[in-house]
């Protein structure tokens, strides 16, 4: 099966740049496709110093609904938000004040890998932190999901008035450039090793990344990309686009892996079969409703078990949100959406959460996909409301809610 490799490389213009991202593209962009990937053959992307975090994650989408092997070679330098202290990629625009708005946080890329079944993802990163987001990572360890494989490095801020150079994704690029490609762990320690060579610099070493080892991915593995043609799914609404893509995979919003153990998702016996799985399968043979119904048993054995609001109850709200979308039923995938939204800030999260957030995006997506104007109405007038509490990261939200209603008012 053809592999997909994404070569992305991002980095500020002007003073607050740490790291010359771009300039390791030339090196990779060398290197055989087959080699980059892999595979025997594969489609290589190329994204340099983006401007925009949509562009990155329309780029990201696409690469990660791919059905065969992905790899993805990441340069550049992390900075945190000054709300929520979340590492973000920086782009091209970015500026440490304005981190939320113009970078590429982290979590998104955990969150379209992590719709990939277990073993088929390698993420190779050199990144570059300034000093408040290097004491940061030192205390929270970055990481990338629990069905991605991820090697790479992460280098303290380079001296005042310097560019540092991407030292391990150029060594990686010239051990691949030889024409093979060894196993990712001793790529990664040849890269690793060279890097230290060239580099040579006082300070604190650098954070090593390194796959972890992890139980089985608690989320199973969609394989709905393959079910799902990019080409038939309608794009998203221009001033929200949802946090996840609708061409791949369940993933409840929101919420990192470790916040559902396997067995908090379960609800069962920890020696049966995961729910998730059988769900995938339905799914993939299309049989919705049984996916459905299997889904709602195991809210409901949560809802008796951990009560209501609970983390178990909520997951599986958003597992049912997820497969109304699969079943191209958006006026049930808003609705559900909706209430887990409601819920969440109903048990006290900040509306701008990550699962908050995602929640209310997902809704605001699926609303704009419900063709029938009543529905659309009654729907729109909660989003609206909803919307004033969540505005969300993508500015004129509210604004594109309103003027859509305003719009199916009219058609009354």
């Amino acid at each position: 099966m053809p592999g997909t490799v994404l070569l992305l490389a991002a980095s500020p213009v002007g003073k607050g740049c740490l790291v010359d991202a771009a300039s390791v593209l030339p090196v990779l962009a060398a290197v055989s496709p087959a080699v980059l990937s892999g595979t025997d053959t594969a489609n290589v992307v190329e994204l340099a110093d983006p401007l925009e975090p949509q562009a990155v994650l329309t780029r990201l989408r696409a690469a990660a609904a791919s059905p065969g092997p992905l790899t993805v070679f990441l340069t550049g330098q992390l900075q945190l938000d000054r709300r929520q202290r979340l590492p973000h990629l920086a782009l091209a625009r970015t500026t440490p004040a304005t981190v939320r708005y113009t970078a590429f946080p982290w979590h998104w890329i955990t969150e379209e890998l992590r719709l990939r079944p277990a073993g088929t993802t390698t993420l190779l990163v050199d990144l570059h932190a300034d000093a408040e987001t290097w004491d940061h990572l030192a205390a929270r360890p970055l990481t990338a999901g629990p069905s991605t494989a991820l090697y790479g490095r992460i280098a303290p801020p380079p001296p005042r008035r310097s560019v540092a150079a991407p030292a391990y994704m150029r060594a990686a690029a010239t051990v691949l450039r030889s024409g093979h490609r060894p196993p990712l762990a001793e790529l990664h320690q040849q890269a690793l090793t060279r890097a230290t060579g060239e580099e040579a610099r006082p300070g604190p070493p650098d954070i090593v990344l390194t796959p972890q080892a992890v139980a089985r991915p608690w989320h199973g593995a969609y394989g709905a990309a393959e079910a799902v043609p990019v080409a038939a799914v309608p794009p998203p609404l221009p001033a929200v686009p949802p946090t996840a893509p609708p061409t791949g995979g369940f993933r409840p919003a929101g919420r990192p892996a470790a916040a559902f153990a396997p067995a908090d998702a379960h609800t069962g016996s920890p020696a049966g079969p995961d729910p998730h799985e059988t769900i995938t399968a339905a799914v993939q043979a299309g049989r919705h409703g049984e996916a459905e119904a299997l889904a709602g048993r195991r809210e409901q054995e949560a809802l008796r078990t951990y009560g209501p609001a609970s983390e178990q109850v909520l997951h599986w709200m958003e597992v049912r949100a997820d497969l109304a979308m699969f079943a191209a039923d958006p006026e049930r995938s808003c609705r559900t959406w909706l209430a887990v939204a409601d819920a969440r800030l109903g048990a006290g999260e900040a509306p701008d959460s990550p699962a908050v957030e995602s929640a209310v995006d997902r809704a605001h997506h699926q609303w704009g996909l419900v063709g029938d104007a009543v529905p659309a109405r009654e729907l729109g007038s909660a989003l609206a409301e909803l919307r004033g509490r969540v505005p969300g990261r993508r500015q004129g939200a509210l604004d594109h809610v309103r003027q859509h209603l305003r719009q199916l008012q009219t058609q009354a």
